[in-house]
């Protein structure tokens, strides 16, 4: 069986964004940028005013906010800001007034701002504290593998989560549980692998957005927001910053069949793309405060600075060493001064430099192979296809099998291909190979069952079991990794130019 790819356009087209409602553990404010007069809010922001919000709406925030806090509302996104601002507001209700955390951010002509109740607040020394001891356990790692467990351990610390774990995604998005801290009494998933349908493509685009995703309560009722449609844009209010996004029915059934009740997941970012996702899993209700988000947000940064800045480093080792092992076969090939002799010679280096199995080197008539090969024939007809593909850089399969029906013959041998055009000619090639890996994967439930549809085919519903599904990959080798085609891409060009060289000299 050949790797299939798990992930689901149907479940990446879903509107995530314009859900037009909120989670019910905050408040939901939308105002004109202008003049701050409340455009929409969210239904429940009765009990934050005092008022139905049919009264809010259309009411000027300074009705409710003092002088002092309105002027630095409009002072904090009088240039160029658009990210998220914390801003504590004391809002007046009749006679009273509370305390309230808000979170703003900029939406084109709007300011869209998440209030919560700032009645668990913290000193600075606290949090500070929290995020040290942290900081300091992360620091202490030296390999990736640590810096993932030390990670889910800490947090789970820190907050009191029942399960921590930290899934890493493949190219395909299916994500691998790589670390996990739990109660006993839970089913582990370590190891196990999850399908890309899991996080859908777009809810993956949102956590480069937003660096946490909390959701206290799966059976907490949405809070709608009034009016449906937002009277300056004409349309649904674009939650997509929001924290308090309200959650995809799907999502909350897939909660339920997992067995939890709440969950908080935190990004961990590399080089501007999302690496990993650490998941935080409670079996009973579990709200954090926004100082605890907060603390959850800056070591998202802090694992992701480190895990980049580690995995720079042994890329920078691997690089190195990679292209050391390309000068000591151009080397070789130097000293003999002829190119088919110069390569036969360095056959076994090739080899290493490219971690294969078996190589062949076709070059004008000649065929000569070495280690782990198909039989010449094979070879021949390989050759001839890649004529037909017009190869004019280095050209490589993982699963050579999918994409030329004859290699299922030898696939034991060579899975695995990379060509290196040798020579102007179309005719000549440097083949390296690598043997075929079955390898076992264990899924956390049936992935081919991630989405269930109903005989009516518009209700659907997340699978109900993560048992351990396991899937058997065949005819497939160990990738080729983009640091070797570039140095195969190399080698082309330096035996162009060294043919070229021979040939009009």
């Amino acid at each position: 069986m050949s790797k299939k790819n798990y992930d689901s356009e149907f479940c990446g087209s879903l509107p995530l964004h314009h859900i037009n409602q909120i989670q019910p553990y905050g408040y939901l404010l939308v105002l004109n940028k202008e003049d701050l007069k409340i455009v929409q809010a969210s239904e429940n922001i009765s009990e934050v005013f005092g008022k139905d919000v049919a009264d809010v709406v259309d009411s000027n925030l300074s009705d409710f906010v003092n002088e002092e806090h309105i002027r630095l509302l409009e002072d904090s996104f009088s240039k160029t800001i658009s990210d998220k601002i914390p801003l504590n507001l004391y809002i007046k209700k009749g006679d009273t007034q509370a305390e309230y955390i808000a979170l703003v951010h900029k939406k084109d002509e709007l300011l869209v701002a998440e209030l919560e109740k700032a009645d668990t607040r913290k000193s600075f020394t606290e949090v500070f504290q929290e995020m040290k001891y942290v900081m300091a356990e992360v620091n202490s790692a030296i390999s990736i593998e640590s810096i993932c467990q030390i990670s889910v351990a800490a947090l789970k610390k820190l907050a009191g989560f029942d399960r921590v774990l930290m899934y890493q995604f493949d190219a395909d998005w299916n994500g691998t549980v790589i670390a996990e801290e739990r109660e006993q009494d839970m089913e582990p998933y370590i190891g196990l692998k999850f399908p890309a349908s899991d996080i859908p493509r777009q809810a993956r685009a949102l956590y480069l957005k937003n660096p946490y995703r909390l959701i206290p309560n799966r059976e907490d009722k949405p809070v709608k927001v009034y009016p449906v449609i937002n009277p300056l844009t004409n349309s649904f209010i674009d939650l997509t910053d929001c924290n308090l996004r309200s959650v995809a029915g799907v999502h909350l059934e897939y909660m339920e069949n997992m067995g939890i009740k709440a969950s908080m997941s935190i990004r961990i970012i590399r080089n501007g793309h999302l690496w990993a996702l650490i998941s935080c899993h409670h079996r009973e209700a579990k709200y954090l405060n926004y100082e605890l988000c907060s603390v959850f947000e800056l070591l998202s940064e802090l694992i992701s600075s480190k895990i980049t800045s580690m995995l720079y480093q042994e890329q920078f080792e691997y690089k190195s060493t990679l292209w050391e092992k390309k000068r000591l076969v151009l080397d070789g090939i130097y000293s003999i001064n002829e190119l088919f002799s110069g390569l036969i010679q360095k056959d076994k280096d090739l080899l290493e430099l490219f971690n294969a199995g078996g190589l062949a080197l076709v070059y004008k008539g000649k065929v000569h192979l070495h280690g782990q090969t198909p039989p010449v024939e094979d070879v021949k007809h390989l050759v001839f296809w890649l004529q037909h593909k017009t190869i004019s850089e280095a050209y490589f399969e993982n699963s050579l099998s999918a994409a030329f029906e004859p290699a299922q013959n030898f696939a034991e041998e060579a899975s695995g291909l990379l060509a290196i055009p040798v020579g102007g000619r179309n005719e000549d090639f440097l083949l390296l190979f690598r043997p075929e890996v079955q390898t076992t994967v264990n899924w956390g439930g049936n992935p081919g069952e991630a989405i269930r549809f109903e005989p009516d085919g518009k209700k659907y519903h997340p699978r109900n079991s993560f048992s351990i599904w396991q899937e058997t990959v065949r005819k497939t080798a160990l990738p080729w990794d983009a640091e070797e085609v570039k140095v195969a891409e190399s080698l082309r060009s330096f035996i162009f130019e060294y043919s070229t060289k021979y040939i009009y000299s």
